[in-house]
């Protein structure tokens, strides 16, 4: 059997302009430990997939840090958006970054035999997400050619058991899961944006929800406040992409000792 094909996942980034917190926590130092841990650690990853909230505040300076930062990642990377970010000023600080014909964030790559599916959903002026119908409409097309897909998008279609972070989850969920029945192809979903590590099946679709490098999503469940935050150490997922099915794993790098082995 062949040897899977890695695939990193870093999500919730919320840089700040220099000097800016987030419950006393930097958010720049803790990613730039993140990325040097991924550069130590998985070099022979194929692809590093950022899932949105890449800033706090969607400003420029905070862009500017992400390019900074993103440009130390010796894996080449997909950057995706989440309800803290602006997409205008995204593309204005990454021109290149690409976008599908309607202007969204949205594009696909092929890692291992899977088809790598990345998804904008953000919903103006709301901390939810959506995908309207013609990002529906994108996805459908980019599943037509029934390869294995992997799709990834910030905010979870799906509940994940937080009552706050649930109120503001993609709102029409429902459409996504009968369009990926339909595809009959999709073989994981990957999200952020509740800050947790959560894994399951919903609709008979498996997920994996990522923490944030930064700061986590306190493990209370029936909580209605979806600013909740609490500092535990920073994470990030990792997908092996193998001939017959996805394996991932989670690694709390701030955890990691000098003398573990890799």
């Amino acid at each position: 059997m062949t040897r899977p094909s890695k695939v990193i996942v870093l999500t919730d980034l919320h840089l700040l302009p220099e000097g800016g917190r987030i419950i006393g926590l930097d958010p720049f130092g803790r990613v730039a430990a993140a990325i040097a841990h991924i550069n130590a650690h998985h070099p022979d990853a194929e692809r590093v997939i950022v899932t949105g909230d890449l800033t706090h505040r969607g400003d420029a300076a905070s862009y500017e840090r992400v390019r900074e930062l993103l440009g130390r990642l010796v894996v080449p990377c997909s950057i995706m958006l989440g309800n803290h970010d602006d997409r205008d000023a995204f593309f204005t600080a990454f021109p290149g970054a690409p976008r599908d014909r309607n202007g969204f964030a949205q594009h696909v790559t092929t890692v291992g035999g899977y088809r790598l599916v990345m998804l904008d959903t953000i919903k103006d002026r709301s901390p939810a997400g959506t995908l309207c119908d013609r990002r529906l409409a994108w996805l459908d097309e980019a599943l037509a050619d029934r390869a294995p897909a992997i799709v990834f998008m910030h905010h979870p279609p799906h509940p994940t058991g937080f009552a706050g972070m649930d109120a503001i989850a993609l709102d029409n969920g429902d459409a996504f899961h009968a369009l990926a029945a339909r595809a009959g192809n999709v073989r994981l979903v990957v999200a952020g944006h509740v800050h947790r590590t959560i894994s399951g099946v919903y609709n008979g679709l498996p997920f994996a929800v990522f923490k944030s490098p930064v700061h986590q999503q306190p493990m209370v469940l029936d909580a209605g406040d979806t600013s909740l935050s609490v500092d535990e150490p920073g994470a990030y997922g990792i997908l092996l992409l193998g001939e017959r099915g996805v394996t991932v794993h989670t690694d709390d790098f701030a955890l990691t000792t000098a003398a573990a082995t890799y």
